[in-house]
């Protein structure tokens, strides 16, 4: 089976969700009989070997926010013709988001003459996304549908998202299947490590700090934690790794919070060291997530696996992931406020016992073995339908 993968950056894995999943879906191959070729983005048309597997880098200008566009497209035709070159027979494309919609029904007749299976994960709704115009914003719902339409199989992170693609298009009657995004806990270090101590002195973090990781963007809502936050009057730090930027959206959030007044607000950049970040996050008293626009986010689930206490904005995805492991705040004025100042209250069993019922989670549906096992199960699947 020769297993095309398009739409992640590709690998060695920097940072992001699918660039991981990429990466742990190669090193954790299972099926002896996958053959993985995977698309990255470069700045030159070449190839390596990584993981058992033949990575093509596929030059891509930098266009903005049509770049990756182009970069998925210039993967698609790359990867239809080293099937036609070699004649490869029980092939599969994997696109990761549905950012190609309306090109693939160009490319659709092509698939089907050379019985090539078009698989789509779709991530999450990606336009409801506060930085995308009305105008990329229809362009992404376009393109959802249209590759709904297309791909023979859709694999999806969350349930929820499986829910809403066999719902709004169920007139397609393309077959959804629910495949988690996978995790895995890290041993605990007995004392912190020389990289911790020096990073957490660089910064003037405090002994006791609530976390945030993710994305600079609105839909996360920094605004509601950052304004709940001070307003709990909390002595412990709020650490946010995250690519900042000075841009409008950092504007306006100064604005509504003016959390440069707040000493105990600290944005620390990026960290891709993953060992640090691992024990950043073990580290912390609690994690903070108000992540409400996609499926299965990939640092919830880190944090499952390394925070002892989460708190989450509760919405369909994140009660998905948190079950009964974590505690939910709603943007209700005051609520996350008059939660954190309860939560530095618990009794250490409690915290002891929600941080063992999020591992045991990730253990037993979001464990990396487990996800691996049942993507080459459906690939298998799809494979070998009509």
């Amino acid at each position: 089976m020769h297993i095309f993968i398009i739409g992640s950056k590709g690998i060695p894995a920097k940072y992001g969700g699918f660039e991981t999943f990429v990466e742990k879906l190669t090193q954790g191959r299972q099926n002896k009989n996958i053959r993985y070729h995977v698309a990255c983005m470069a700045d030159e048309d070449s190839e390596f070997y990584l993981n058992h597997t033949r990575c093509f880098k596929v030059r891509t200008p930098p266009l903005g926010s049509a770049a990756p566009v182009l970069y998925d497209l210039r993967s698609l035709q790359q990867s239809l013709s080293y099937i036609a070159a070699h004649r490869l027979e029980n092939c599969l494309i994997y696109i990761c988001a549905c950012r190609i919609g309306p090109f693939l029904l160009y490319y659709q007749r092509k698939l089907r003459q050379q019985g090539i299976k078009l698989l789509i994960n779709p991530d999450g709704h990606e336009w409801l996304r506060g930085k995308w115009n009305r105008f990329i914003k229809a362009y992404w719902r376009l393109s959802e549908r249209l590759c709904v339409k297309t791909a023979d199989h859709m694999a999806c992170d969350s349930r929820a998202i499986e829910d809403y693609i066999k719902t709004r298009y169920c007139t397609y009657g393309t077959p959804a299947t629910f495949i988690p995004y996978g995790a895995v806990t890290p041993p605990r270090r007995d004392r912190p490590s020389e990289a911790f101590r020096t990073w957490k002195k660089s910064h003037q973090v405090s002994d006791s700090y609530y976390l945030i990781v993710g994305r600079f963007v609105p839909e996360n809502n920094y605004e509601v934690i950052l304004r709940e936050y001070m307003a709990s009057g909390s002595s412990k730090d709020l650490v946010l790794i995250t690519n900042v930027t000075k841009n409008k959206f950092y504007q306006k959030l100064e604005a509504g919070t003016a959390f440069s007044s707040c000493p105990g607000v600290k944005f620390v950049g990026t960290v891709y060291d993953q060992d640090l970040l691992t024990e950043i996050r073990q580290q912390a008293f609690a994690y903070l997530h108000g992540h409400e626009v996609g499926g299965t986010n990939p640092s919830l689930l880190e944090a499952m696996a390394t925070t002892p206490l989460n708190i989450l904005l509760d919405v369909v995805f994140n009660r998905e992931v948190g079950g009964e492991a974590a505690l939910f705040f709603s943007k209700k004025p005051g609520y996350l406020s008059s939660l954190l100042q309860a939560v530095e209250y618990l009794p250490p069993e409690e915290i002891s016992h929600l941080a063992q019922a999020a591992r045991d989670r990730i253990r037993n549906i979001y464990h990396w073995p487990l996800v691996i096992r049942q993507n080459e199960a459906l690939f298998v699947a799809v494979l070998g339908s009509g």
